[in-house]
């Protein structure tokens, strides 16, 4: 299930309160691991197949799609000077192996930041003898330009920190990939439009 941090309930129900006279009481959150949307609902938007628990003093909905790709997640509110709003977050393994560890941070710190605005993210697998193995998600999986991401940006930030890895190999299905940034063109090989 979705979990709410207490900073993010705050804020939620703060936002509900002031819409109260409207009869706005629940929130709704929609989408996957690479792009999802919250908005403040009525009782009355909650449709026949949506999941709904209490989420400490209002209730979310879920529809099936949701429900599944965004199990484990954990809604939060940041702010900061370059942005605030609400975030959400998925567990990244704490990796018993320091070099794994090491990796796992630039990925999480360096790497996800920004290839989250193409609606994307990347995973570690794992790590054999030099390469770290790496598994694209969302707008990167599919993706005309995966390749370039993966070896401009990804392997030479991981290498640059992580003096032990030398190369980082693709573990991603990138044919079951449901929405790249950029299409394919099997002529050509990206095209420029972006479809998300």
């Amino acid at each position: 299930m979705l979990e709410f941090t207490d900073t993010a309930k705050d804020r939620i129900r703060a936002y509900l309160d002031k819409q109260h006279a409207q009869g706005v009481s629940a929130l709704r959150v929609s989408g996957t691991r690479a792009e999802h949307k919250l908005w403040l609902v009525k009782p009355s938007d909650r449709d026949d197949g949506d999941a709904v628990f209490d989420a400490g003093g209002f209730d979310v909905f879920l529809d099936p799609l949701t429900q599944r790709h965004l199990s484990g997640a954990t809604v939060d509110f940041v702010e900061g000077v370059m942005q605030s709003g609400f975030r959400v977050a998925f567990p990244t393994p704490t990796w018993d192996d320091p070099l794994m560890q090491r990796v796992q941070d630039v990925l999480d710190t360096m790497i996800n930041p920004g290839i989250a605005g193409h609606g994307g993210s990347a995973s570690l697998e794992g790590i054999e003898g030099d390469a770290a193995i790496v598994r694209l998600h969302g707008g990167c999986q599919g993706c005309g330009a995966a390749d370039l991401t993966l070896k401009q940006g990804i392997e030479r930030m991981i290498t640059e920190q992580v003096s032990e890895i030398k190369r980082v190999l693709d573990a991603t299905d990138h044919d079951a990939g449901e929405n790249p940034y950029y299409a394919k063109d099997d002529d050509v090989g990206v095209t420029n439009t972006p479809l998300g």
